[in-house]
C-alpha cells in the first residue's frame, strides 16, 4: 500500500482502494480514499 496525506486530516494515512493513474503530463499518481474520514487522496510518483 502506499501512503498519502489526508488535506482533511492533516496528516499522512495509508491511501485505501488506491489505483495506479496516469496523468496528463505523462506522471504516474495513486489516487484513493483516506481509511479515517472517507476524503479523496492523491499522491504523484513521479515519472514511469
Amino acid at each position: 500500500m502506499t501512503e498519502g496525506r489526508c488535506m482533511k486530516c492533516k496528516k499522512a494515512v495509508q491511501i485505501k482502494d488506491g489505483k495506479e493513474v496516469t496523468m496528463k503530463n505523462g506522471m504516474k499518481a495513486m489516487k484513493g480514499v483516506c481509511p479515517v474520514c472517507g476524503t479523496k487522496v492523491f499522491r504523484i510518483l513521479g515519472k514511469a
